[in-house]
């Protein structure tokens, strides 16, 4: 087999995978999963390099023990088998945004929050409107849950997936 020579000292791996959502693109570091997104092109693209460059990383197409734990886990979430991951994972973002993905992730299953219920968790936070950046730029879609936020008056707010993705994560948990 080829040696894969880097100029980079990480190097990141990837990998798509097929949910009843449709296909999903995964990348995993040495640490852990770093990102689970519904595969838009424009968007993996841009996350890639967001990935090439919080890591000083190589972004390739190959194979990971951790992607076997995340389709085996995303298989459980979805046959109702498993309420919460239990995965290693190591976030990309600022210490603010994994602090709001971290509360994002002790919303219960089944449950959702409005964004001014997930301000209130966070003290540092003088509005919901600073929620919005978070929720956006969340690299493990459905593992650290924004399905689980919505408005205020209990409407759905953006979510990457789209609202009929976001729905059906709702429901999936309630039912």
């Amino acid at each position: 087999m080829r040696e894969y020579k880097s100029k980079s000292t990480e190097i990141i791996v990837t990998t798509t995978i097929d949910t009843p959502l449709g296909e999903m693109f995964a990348a995993a570091s040495k640490k852990g999963i770093v990102m689970l997104c519904y595969f838009t092109p424009f968007n993996i693209e841009a996350k890639i390099d967001i990935l090439r460059k919080s890591f000083d990383a190589d972004v390739i197409p190959s194979n990971s023990e951790y992607f076997n734990m995340l389709r085996l886990q995303l298989d459980e979430y979805f046959k109702k088998q498993r309420t919460t991951f239990e995965l290693p994972m190591q976030f990309v973002g600022t210490s603010f945004q994994v602090k709001v993905w971290k509360e994002l992730m002790l919303i219960p299953y089944g449950k959702t929050l409005t964004l001014d219920e997930l301000a209130s968790k966070i003290p540092e936070l003088k509005s919901s409107k600073g929620l919005e950046s978070p929720c956006a730029q969340n690299m493990l879609n459905i593992i650290v849950p924004c399905h689980r936020v919505t408005k205020n008056d209990g409407s759905f707010n953006i979510y990457a997936g789209g609202d009929e993705k976001k729905e059906f994560l709702i429901n999936l948990e309630k039912e």
